[in-house]
């Protein structure tokens, strides 16, 4: 009787295992609230991004010598105009200003958002005076405030950086609110019971375990800054990126408003990477 060698067998062995390794790594990907690997999260944001690629380069192919005024410009198209607005000093200047608007907008509506809203999810006082006048200003769109920002600020940067913190602070108050009422009762019932102040349950308890969430909060509603900026920058000026998509719309310049587009997501992109990286730093044992 033929009978197989221990070679084999070892060879049998390891294919299967392997195997069993593959299925395992794959199940992970799909597990409810699992962890991917840095591997597996570099390779399936490379994909994401090879993807994005695709399907621009199929809407371009989809929509070249199109009549119905829809275009799509190519990746090589974009880049060239991309190139082209650097070498005329439009690109660098544009982004400076754009950047300088936001960080001073949405830098000063992060503050605010921050006192007010630990003072609303801390103390219920605060909260119950606060939180009706707040959920009702809200609602009054930032850019319907547009003609009042010109007759009382002018038309120099104090019109659209108030724009900025108006369409952005009422929701940083509100969600860095939700996120203080999520700290842990026991942590601040154990505080209290050690003699603590309420300055010092603020400063040790309160503060540390909100930071995390706070950074969430400036991560999520950046994309609500650029958005108003775009708004503020029609107010009168000559300078910005909102300004150049807009131009470029005006001319049917499709190549430079992709262009403009694309740096748009860059910027957002590189943002929410420093943001990631902040939180890490700041709070490195809730990763």
């Amino acid at each position: 009787m033929a009978t197989a060698t221990p070679t084999a067998d070892v060879g049998v062995d390891q294919k299967s295992a392997r195997a069993g390794q593959r299925g395992r790594a794959v199940g992970r990907l799909w597990r409810v609230r699992g962890e991917l690997t840095f591997r597996w999260r570099v390779g399936l944001g490379a994909a994401g991004l090879v993807g994005v690629v695709a399907l621009w380069l199929l809407a371009a192919n989809a929509t070249a010598g199109s009549q119905q005024g829809i275009v799509v410009p190519s990746p090589t198209a974009t880049w060239d105009a991309l190139r082209e607005l650097h070498a005329e000093g439009l690109l660098v200047s544009d982004v400076l200003a754009s950047t300088e608007r936001i960080l001073y907008g949405y830098g000063i509506s992060m503050a605010i958002g921050v006192v007010v809203g630990l003072a609303m999810g801390a103390f219920p006082s605060a909260e119950g005076t606060l939180e009706a006048p707040i959920g009702f200003v809200r609602y009054i769109p930032a850019s319907a405030l547009t003609p009042l920002m010109l007759l009382w600020l002018g038309i120099d940067e104090a019109p659209k950086i108030t724009l900025i913190i108006l369409g952005t602070v009422f929701y940083n108050i509100l969600m860095v609110a939700d996120v203080t009422r999520s700290v842990p009762r026991q942590l601040i019932d154990a505080a209290t019971t050690l003699g603590a102040s309420r300055r010092r349950i603020m400063a040790r308890v309160v503060w540390p375990h909100s930071i995390p969430g706070i950074i969430d909060v400036a991560r999520i509603n950046l994309a609500a800054a650029w958005l108003m900026l775009v708004v503020a920058e029609l107010l009168a000026t000559d300078e910005g990126l909102a300004v150049r998509v807009v131009r470029a719309t005006r001319f049917r310049d499709y190549d430079r408003m992709f262009a403009i587009l694309l740096v748009f997501g860059v910027i957002g992109m590189l943002s929410d990477l420093a943001l990631r990286g902040l939180r890490r730093w700041a709070a490195p044992w809730n990763r």
